[in-house]
């Protein structure tokens, strides 16, 4: 699959706006739900995992895992699906930055602000822990922290649900430098797993560099196994001695001596954060456990005997079933034929599976127990409920988020309004203050500003015709005369805006309108020189226009002969009035020729 562009739509719902980055495994791109009106984070896995069968169907499950984990720590899945060869996940849109981009420009951080930032984390990862979910490939690029300091764990693209056979035995899947030594192995991966990554990541923020680094993964996933992280307060000595020894503690080799659970590393941040932090001693050193390596094998093999003859005794135990996703009676039932005992959890924990649906299970599916060993089922209590919150005149996008956030499927629908502006919330469906399912669709109504209205064809019509087709449509009026010759008197000659515009109810609409011309007499001209004449014409607001006709009388010389129009006629003030003037010509007079005389010779 190359790139995909702009305004490209996935599986005729996402489009595409721009692209964020890329992993190992996806692309991701901020795409526009055209269905819901949202942006959304869309994750487009590689070709090339694509085309590998198995690992769809790991994508297809761990997605559905994901889904289910709502918190206000762990970014929100909406909608998988699959298109043009590959697979997708929708995922909750956050602007920010991510942890690993801070951590770059920042490091070290605070103590404190460390601190805060991995309890964040630790807190994702305890909810997802309880409901059977190991995250695997915690890292601070997988982290978003908004401008309050706000953290979201996101990317649970390889994370494990309960005991599925997600990831292949021995394969290795995750970021070198945050995996633990158990998961660099290949072996078996559970929540200590995720709190060596957490400690890897609070070493990073506190020194600026991480614990163990190399030329390759393999490099990197060598030391993970087989050497000490070198302690933060050799790197950065403002590092209190307590907190160094949480972030060791952390980073332990082996994952039982490593915190019991998030809770318990949480506990003791907020115990070094308030100065009163008690760490387990650490291990023994690695070269001491170098010395007595000898003294282990010969420990092992006398103990060996001993476990193999506990287990022969052992009663054979049995594979818990996969309840996930049943409903609670039935899963009850599944566990019993099994041959264990079934618990419901109480109080049921608030998500968006449907009421009564089994959300995690302890043990988990696949792990062996004694048979009536008991199973602990956590049960859906639904959503719950929320009252709808009052969003009108925010602008869509913030009434878009306050809807998302109390817990609703908002979904955006134009409507006009004389009173909204343009942009704006008008209301909603159901209306604010109702008491609704999470989960519910609710229709924002946004405005598209002052209702359209076709302005109507006047020209023609009579003033006061017109401006009456124009009030009844919502118009108001403003008026202009011209004279007109050839138009009848207050008849519209022209409007703006033009007849079919269509434009917002209430704006005015400019008529221009006909007038008849004044008009004056025409005086008499006639016998007047011809300056008398034109003076005469523009004293009556008339313009005169000479034509000359020649006369042989001098006595006609520069006279008006005649004029048109004749005297005493009604025509419009500055027309023309022709007067022609004599213009006097010489005769000419006929001449007798001469006869030439002879010259008479002297002496003749």
């Amino acid at each position: 699959m190359t790139e995909v562009i702009e305004g490209t739509v996935v599986d005729r719902r996402y489009r595409v706006l721009s692209r964020i980055g890329s992993g190992g495994m996806a692309d991701v791109y901020l795409a526009e739900d055209d269905q819901l009106g949202r942006q959304v984070a869309l994750k487009l896995l590689h070709r090339r995992f694509a085309e590998d069968a198995q690992f769809v169907e790991r994508f297809r499950r761990e997605a559905s895992s994901a889904a289910g984990l709502q918190h206000p720590n762990v970014v929100a899945v909406y909608d998988r699906g699959e298109w043009d060869g590959t697979w997708y996940i929708a995922m909750e849109y956050l602007p920010g930055r991510t942890l690993k981009e801070i951590v770059r420009a920042e490091a070290p951080l605070a103590p404190a602000r460390a601190i805060d930032y991995a309890i964040q984390i630790l807190t994702a990862a305890r909810f997802a822990h309880r409901r059977g979910i190991v995250h695997r490939d915690l890292k601070p690029q997988n982290v978003i922290v908004d401008d309050e300091g706000r953290l979201k764990v996101t990317d649970f693209g390889i994370a494990r649900a309960g005991a599925s056979d997600m990831t292949e035995t021995g394969s290795i899947m995750g970021t070198a430098q945050y995996l633990s030594p158990e998961q660099a192995q290949g072996r078996e991966v559970g929540p200590p797993s995720d709190l060596y990554a957490v400690g890897v990541i609070l070493y990073e923020m506190l020194t600026g560099r991480v614990p163990f680094d190399g030329d390759s993964p393999v490099t990197i996933a060598l030391k993970q196994v087989s050497e000490d992280p070198v302690p933060p307060r050799r790197l950065v000595p403002e590092i209190p001695e307590d907190l160094e020894a949480i972030v060791l503690w952390a980073l332990r080799k082996n994952p039982d001596e490593r915190p019991a659970d998030a809770d318990a590393f949480i506990r003791a941040l907020e115990a070094a954060r308030d100065g009163a932090a008690t760490v387990p001693p650490p291990p023994a050193a690695a070269k001491a456990r170098s010395r007595a390596w000898l003294w282990a094998l010969l420990v092992a093999l006398l103990v060996a005997g001993g476990i193999v003859a506990y287990l022969l005794l052992q009663p054979e135990q049995k594979v818990m079933p996969r309840v996930v996703g049943q409903d609670d009676q039935v899963a009850q039932q599944i566990v019993r034929n099994a041959g264990f005992k079934g618990r419901i959890e109480t109080p049921r924990v608030v998500s968006n599976a449907p009421v009564g649906r089994v959300i995690a299970q302890n043990p988990l599916a696949g792990a062996k127990a004694d048979e009536d060993a008991d199973v602990t089922l956590s049960v859906s209590a639904g959503p719950g409920a929320a009252s709808v919150p009052a969003v009108a005149d925010k602008s869509e996008r913030e009434a878009l988020a306050a809807l998302r956030r109390a817990g609703f499927k908002p979904v955006a629908q134009r409507r006009a309004s004389g009173s909204v502006a343009a942009g704006a919330a008008i209301e909603t469906s159901p209306p604010a203050g109702t008491s609704l399912v999470k989960g519910s669709e609710v229709i924002l109504f946004v405005s598209s500003g002052v209702p359209q209205v076709t302005v109507p064809d006047v020209v023609g019509q009579n003033v006061a015709d017109a401006r009456s087709a124009l009030a009844a449509k919502g118009f108001s009026v403003t008026t202009s005369t011209q004279q007109s010759t050839d138009k009848a008197p207050d008849s519209v000659l022209s409007q703006s805006p033009p007849g079919g515009t269509a434009t917002e109810k209430g704006s005015a609409v400019s008529l221009v309108v006909a007038k008849a011309p004044d008009r004056t007499t025409v005086p008499d001209v006639t016998g007047k020189n011809a300056i008398d004449a034109e003076n005469a014409l523009f004293a009556a607001n008339l313009r005169p226009r000479q034509k000359p006709q020649n006369v042989s009388d001098k006595a006609q010389n520069g006279v008006v002969l005649r004029q048109s129009p004749s005297a005493g006629s009604q025509v419009a003030k500055d027309g023309v009035v022709t007067i022609v003037v004599g213009r006097f010509v010489q005769p000419t007079t006929p001449t007798t020729p001469t006869t030439p005389t002879t010259p008479t010779t002297p002496g003749r």
